[in-house]
C-alpha cells in the first residue's frame, strides 16, 4: 500500500519515520519502561515530521490570534510560512508541507507524537480523509495554560499512520462475561495464577525472581502455558523511510510559500 506525499515546496519538512525510542523511557533505570511492548510498538507507529527550526511560543490566556506570539530562536526566516495562531485560543497551527494521499478506503490519523508528552502545550487530533482530499491538512497544538514552550528544530510536530477509514463504523462492540469464553477464561486464569506468584516472589525478595525482573509473556508472544502467540505477533516495528522520487530540480531552491500549503 503507498502513502504519497506530495512536496508542496522545493525543501519540505523532513518526513521521516518514527523513532522506538524516546528520551524519558532512557532515564529510567534499566530503561524497564521498554519492556511495555505496546508502549515500545506505539513509539514507532508512524512518521513524523519535524520542526523547521527553534521556536517558541507564548500565549497570556487570551481569545485572540494576537494573544499568542511565536518566534524563532535560530535567526529562521520566515517562520510565518511554517506556524501560525490561525484558530486563536492559544491554539498553533503548524503547516506541514505535503499533500498526503492514500489508497481508497484509507484515511490517516495525525496527531501529536505518541509516548511524547510535552509540558504546556498538547496535540490535536485529527482523522483526515486523504483518499479524495485535493487540499493538505495541518497539524493544531493548543496550550494548556498561560506561559511559554519551546520546540527544538526538527522536534516531532506532527504523527501520522493510515487507517481503515469505514473499520471503526463496522465495529460491534458487545460485554460479555468471560464465562462465555472458557477457553479465554482458562488462559487468562492461568495467566493471573502466574503473575501472582511472581508478585508474590519478588515482594519476598527471591533472588532469582528479582533477577529475572520481570515476566515476558506478551513480549515473547506467548500463552502461559508456554505455547506460542500467533506468528501475527510483533516484537519490533520499524516502518519505511521516505523515499524522494521528485527531479532534482523540484528539490531546489527555497522554502516557497505555497498557497496549498497554508490551507488547513
Amino acid at each position: 500500500m503507498k502513502l504519497t506525499c506530495y512536496a508542496l515546496a522545493p525543501q519540505p519538512l523532513t518526513l521521516r519515520p518514527a523513532p522506538a525510542t524516546r528520551d524519558w523511557m532512557d532515564r529510567i533505570p534499566d530503561r524497564h519502561a521498554y519492556r511495555c511492548l505496546p508502549l515500545d510498538i506505539a513509539n514507532s507507529y508512524g512518521w513524523e515530521v519535524g520542526a523547521p527550526c527553534a521556536l517558541e511560543i507564548a500565549w497570556d490566556g487570551g481569545a485572540h490570534a494576537s494573544h499568542t506570539k511565536i518566534r524563532a530562536l535560530d535567526g529562521f526566516p520566515h517562520l510565518d510560512r511554517f506556524v501560525s495562531s490561525h484558530f486563536a485560543f492559544g491554539i498553533v497551527t503548524f503547516h506541514l508541507t505535503y499533500l498526503f494521499r492514500t489508497e481508497p478506503g484509507y484515511h490517516v490519523f495525525a496527531s501529536g507524537p505518541t509516548n511524547r508528552p510535552k509540558d504546556g502545550i498538547a496535540p490535536l487530533a485529527g482523522v483526515i480523509e486523504t483518499d479524495w482530499l485535493p487540499y493538505p491538512f495541518t497539524m493544531n497544538w493548543q496550550m494548556t495554560r498561560p506561559g511559554v514552550v519551546r520546540f527544538e528544530r526538527e522536534e516531532p510536530i506532527c504523527m501520522l499512520f493510515p487507517v481503515a477509514g469505514s473499520l471503526v463504523q463496522q465495529v460491534e462492540p458487545e460485554v460479555r462475561n468471560l464465562d462465555d469464553d472458557p477457553v479465554l477464561k482458562e488462559q487468562a486464569l492461568a495467566w493471573k495464577a502466574r503473575r501472582d506468584e511472581f508478585m508474590q516472589r519478588f515482594n519476598a525478595n527471591d533472588p532469582e525472581t528479582i533477577k529475572a525482573s520481570w515476566q515476558r509473556y506478551y513480549f515473547l508472544g506467548k500463552q502461559p502455558d508456554g505455547s506460542d502467540a500467533p506468528e501475527s505477533h510483533v516484537k519490533k516495528l520499524r516502518v519505511a523511510t521516505p523515499v524522494d522520487r521528485r527531479g532534482a530540480q523540484a528539490q531546489s531552491g527555497e522554502p516557497s510559500n505555497a498557497d496549498a500549503a497554508r490551507s488547513s
